[in-house]
C-alpha cells in the first residue's frame, strides 16, 4: 500500500477532537492509536522507520505522519554507522528509544530537555542533558561532552527566539557533512507562546528562507545573515521539516564545453 493512503487511512480512523490545541488554526489533538490499528499500519508500512514506529512498544512516541518518509529519505545512509545524534527535545524519552532502534547499537545517542524529569526518560548507552536549549553555554557544554554531532534534530521548545539561539550556537559545531534539522515548523505560523506568525521575522520559517539566501550569497551583495556561503551545502524543506545540510562549499565555476574541433 502507498504511504498516501496509508496517511488517508489513518486520517481517516483517528477520532480527532476539537479544541485542544493552542492556536486557531489547526484545532486538532492527536489520539492515541489503537493497538491493532498500529499493528495493521505496521504490516502495510513502507518504510522501516515507519513500521518501526508503528512497531513501537516503549515510552511514548508522538510524531506527524509524513515524518517517516523524509526521516528514512534523510537518515536512511547512517544506519548501522558510528552515528553521533543530538535530538533536543526528550518529550517522554520514546524518540530516543525510537533512534537507537533505527540507527543501530554502533550509534551514539543524546537528547536534552528543560524538563529535570526527562533525567529518568532514558537508558543507557543512551544520554540526557538537562537544561535550556536558549542558554548557548550549556549548548557548548552538551558539545564538549558528547563531540560533534553528525545529526542535530531540533524538535524542543519550537518556540522562535529559542530556535533561533540553538541554529546559531549549534550549527557551527555540527560536523563537516552533517546534518541540522528542525521538526515542526508549523509553529512558526503560530502567534503568541511560539512566537510565531505569518512571514513574521525571527520565525524558523524565515530562518530557513534567509540560510537560503545566505547560501546563494555569492550572487548578491547583502552577505550572509546567519551562516557562512562555503558552509551551505543544501537547505531541504518538507511538510512541517526543514533539513540544512553542512558542506565545504567552493567558490561557484561555470564552463564552456564545445563539440567544434
Amino acid at each position: 500500500m502507498a504511504l498516501q493512503d496509508i496517511l488517508a487511512r489513518v486520517r481517516r480512523r483517528l477520532r480527532l477532537k476539537a479544541g485542544k490545541s493552542p492556536n486557531p488554526y489547526f484545532p486538532f489533538a492527536a489520539q492515541e492509536l489503537d493497538p491493532s490499528e498500529a499493528a495493521r499500519l505496521e504490516a502495510e508500512a513502507d518504510t522501516d522507520l515507519a513500521k518501526i514506529i508503528y512497531g513501537h512498544k516503549g515510552r511514548v512516541v508522538h510524531k506527524w505522519l509524513q515524518y517517516p518518509q523524509v526521516y528514512e529519505r534523510e537518515f536512511a545512509n547512517y544506519r548501522g554507522t558510528d552515528v553521533n545524534f543530538l535530538e533536543i527535545g526528550v518529550f517522554k524519552g520514546g524518540s530516543i528509544e525510537l533512534w537507537r532502534n533505527y540507527f543501530g547499537e554502533k550509534a551514539a545517542i543524546a537528547g536534552l530537555d528543560i524538563n529535570p524529569d526527562c533525567a529518568g526518560y532514558v537508558d543507557a548507552p543512551n544520554k540526557v542533558f538537562i537544561g535550556s536549549q536558549a542558554d548557548p553555554a550549556f549548548l557548548r557544554s552538551v558539545i564538549d561532552d558528547i563531540g560533534a554531532p553528525d545529526i542535530i534534530l531540533d524538535d524542543g521548545s519550537h518556540v522562535a527566539s529559542h530556535q533561533m539561539i540553538t541554529f546559531k550556537t549549534l550549527f557551527p559545531l555540527l560536523k563537516t557533512g552533517g546534518l541540522f534539522v528542525i521538526e515542526d515548523l508549523h509553529t512558526a505560523y503560530w502567534p503568541g507562546f511560539y512566537e510565531g506568525g505569518y512571514k513574521r521575522p525571527g520565525t524558523a520559517i524565515e530562518l530557513a528562507k534567509t540560510l537560503i539566501d545566505d547560501m546563494h550569497a555569492w550572487y548578491h551583495d547583502k552577505g550572509s545573515k546567519l551562516a557562512d556561503r562555503t558552509t551551505i551545502r543544501s537547505v531541504r524543506f518538507y511538510d512541517s521539516i526543514v533539513v540544512i545540510e553542512k558542506g565545504e562549499v567552493p567558490m561557484p565555476q561555470h564552463i564552456k564545453v564545445s563539440g567544434t574541433d
